[in-house]
């Protein structure tokens, strides 16, 4: 097996993300075409150094000790007080001075919101996968500062047990185009996110309106961000710290769309369905994006070993699971675009269907999981 080393010099790529702070900061002191540096270096730059630097398949030891990962474990930890010093440090700079128009502030903001998505609701994931308490809070901090704190039981509760059924609002239809199912999940996510704690609750014998429901925890956190936003900004500074939150779920949803769209569990009967197995997830072994992500593309091992650490996670070829053309930024750029995206994704979604369940080859057969009409599976 090609193994790749766990070591500090090892960690230092996946700290690449260090290199947003400055381009935010020379956006909003020059202003200009320099406000598009941020989305074109998350975007753009990082699929060039995919072009260049190629795939990465080789796996670390799954076994090793967590004290050997501790410059891994470390950039996700801080990142919290980084995004919070950018994001309320930009709100009092853009309101204490008048160099930038009100255009180049709602740009400056778009990319403050698209390190906040790409970045810090990321690792935000990698935080409350924990078991740490510090780490689990990091992550609550990290979701309250982009007004998205629901994701934590979304994803724990939802996603994990529900992928790839119509329970699971991110798994994304075949043929269903991002902005459809961006106006859909921002309205099913937090529903379920609350039915799910409320069932949770129910089987312990708790009330959802008791104290123990963590939505109180996150309502509390999301309104003290609003208000330190209005006291460092004023009104002003709430309607920017909106905008860069809108981002950031935009962000975020764009990665949850590309990662299991069109890929749907055999459904047995009554309800039920087959185990998640490492073909329900899109996969990329592409080097910076990885880096960028920290290895989000190893999606079907993170459904394997949910609480695996980010550097530990397994990379799936494609005698395993289905793999992407580009990593999962470009292929971000392309899901805003429903036509180009229909024309590079249904086909590898056919061959998909055709390879693990060739007997779903009719019409008929198909069409309750390409619509999401098959029944609902229980909480």
């Amino acid at each position: 097996m090609n193994l790749t080393e766990i070591s500090p010099r090892n960690a230092l790529p996946f700290w690449l993300s260090l290199g947003v702070v400055p381009l935010l900061w020379l956006s909003a002191f020059v202003g200009g075409w320099t406000l598009i540096l941020v989305p074109l270096c998350a975007w753009y730059l990082i699929g060039a150094l995919d072009a260049v630097l190629g795939l990465n398949t080789a796996n670390p030891d799954p076994n090793t000790a967590e004290s050997e990962l501790f410059w891994y474990q470390l950039i996700t930890m801080i990142w919290f007080p980084i995004q919070f010093a950018n994001i309320f440090g930009l709100i009092w700079f853009v309101t204490h001075t008048d160099h930038l128009s009100t255009f180049e502030t709602i740009v400056l903001f778009f990319g403050l919101g698209v390190s906040s998505g790409s970045i810090g609701i990321v690792y935000a994931h990698e935080l409350f996968h924990q078991r740490n308490t510090l780490e689990r809070w990091l992550g609550d901090l990290l979701l309250s500062s982009v007004l998205y704190s629901h994701f934590r039981t979304e994803h724990l509760l939802v996603h994990h047990k529900h992928v790839g059924t119509r329970r699971d609002a991110v798994t994304a239809l075949y043929n269903e185009g991002f902005h459809h199912y961006f106006a859909r999940v921002i309205h099913e996510c937090p529903r379920s996110a609350w039915a799910a704690e409320k069932a949770l609750l129910a089987r312990k014998g708790v009330s959802p309106w008791h104290p123990r429901n963590p939505h109180f925890r996150y309502w509390t956190l999301q309104i003290l961000m609003l208000i330190l936003a209005i006291l460092v900004g004023g009104v002003p500074g709430f309607f920017l710290f909106m905008w860069q939150a809108l981002v950031a779920i935009w962000q975020l949803e764009l990665t949850n769309y590309v990662e299991h769209y069109g890929l749907t569990r055999r459904h047995l009967g009554n309800g039920k369905y087959e185990h998640v197995m490492p073909h329900h997830s899109w996969n990329a072994a592409h080097m910076a994006t990885n880096w960028l992500l920290i290895n989000l593309q190893r999606h079907s091992d993170h459904h394997y070993k949910p609480d695996r650490r980010f550097p530990l996670l397994q990379n799936y070829d494609e005698d395993e699971a289905p793999q992407l053309p580009y990593g999962y930024t470009l292929m971000g750029v392309a899901a805003v675009i429903p036509p180009v995206w229909r024309r590079m994704m249904n086909p590898k979604v056919k061959a998909w269907r055709k390879r693990y369940y060739p007997d779903l080859a009719t019409f008929e057969d198909w069409e309750p999981y390409k619509n999401g009409t098959n029944p609902l599976p229980r909480f």
